[in-house]
């Protein structure tokens, strides 16, 4: 992180400045709770495939009922926020019926999910103007409401997954699901709380992109499960479960909306922006591993 503003403050002669700072902070919400939930998913063992999906779902949920249903829109809101805890609780409540992987169920509902985005949508965009501006509005120094929200549900995720119970049991399954069992943990109950979790998040992920564009896009959310995904291994979280924190998570998104903001300050194409994108993920995570290596032979060392 400290690298890339370094680098960018070299080369651009505007990066530098309270209004990148403002850009980046305010374009993340999206991503952040997202990646929230993926990485409770991820801790549990498990994988969400869905979530750009969901928010697409929820999203065209609240343009529906706001356009076409003359709903309030706190009503809407809300209805777009159940939309995407159901579709998570689908997800849950699949892996555990079907004893199939969730990488499997969560692909098959990022499809449905899409296809659900088009329908509501007629696959065409809504146009929402202001409905939302209260997610947009920015009450301190600048933050809009939606990245204090992001800011605040992850400090919350971060303390359940470090200082409650279900955090331990949540890191345990995770670890070793069976162990965990044994021990009278269920890990059904743990992956149908954390996959409805990460739909509600989603849920919420697709509001604030609402919010940030006027409008409800049966597109929106096209690969941030991946950006989630990425965020979440850069700071340190184990695809093979067990280990995460929200933290670190954070500051993945951060590092990859840095990244953006300064290609974008220098007027790099979108093609290559992608590329260079997939390349500084690789280095993050290789990083990472990296340094839990030399961490845990340290650590033996030390035990020696």
């Amino acid at each position: 992180m400290v690298a890339l503003v370094g680098l960018f403050s070299v080369l651009s002669d505007h990066f530098w400045s309270l209004a990148t700072l403002q850009t980046i902070t305010n374009r993340i919400p999206t991503l952040a709770l997202a990646a929230v939930g993926m990485t409770l998913v991820l801790v549990a063992g498990g994988i969400d495939l869905s979530v750009g999906s969901v928010a697409a779902v929820a999203g065209a949920v609240f343009g529906w009922c706001v356009l076409d249903g003359g709903v309030a829109v706190p009503v809407a809101a809300g209805g777009a926020l159940a939309t995407g805890l159901a579709l998570g609780l689908v997800n849950g409540a699949l892996v555990n019926a079907l004893r199939m992987p969730s990488f499997i169920v969560t692909l098959g509902l990022l499809e449905a999910a899409r296809g659900l985005a088009y329908l509501v949508t007629s696959s065409q965009t809504k146009y929402l103007g202001e409905r939302l501006a209260v997610l947009q509005a920015a009450p301190l120094g600048g933050l809009s409401v939606a990245f204090l929200l992001a800011l605040a549900l992850t400090g919350f995720a971060h303390l359940v997954l470090r200082q409650t119970v279900f955090g331990r049991h949540l890191i345990a399954v995770g670890t070793n699901e069976e162990a965990a069992r044994l021990v009278g943990i269920s890990p059904e109950r743990i992956r149908a709380v954390v996959f409805a979790a990460s739909g509600l998040l989603a849920g919420l992920a697709g509001l604030c992109h609402v919010a940030r564009l006027g409008a409800a896009d049966p597109n929106a959310g096209s690969g941030l499960e991946l950006s989630a995904i990425a965020a979440a291994v850069i700071g340190g979280t184990s695809l093979l479960g067990g280990r995460g924190s929200m933290l670190a998570t954070l500051v993945g998104v951060l590092i990859i909306a840095t990244l953006e903001t300064g290609l974008a300050h220098l007027g790099v194409s979108e093609p290559m922006k992608r590329v260079v994108t997939g390349l500084v993920i690789v280095g993050a995570v290789a990083a990472e591993a990296i340094r839990a290596r030399l961490a845990a032979r340290s650590n033996r060392a030390a035990e020696g």
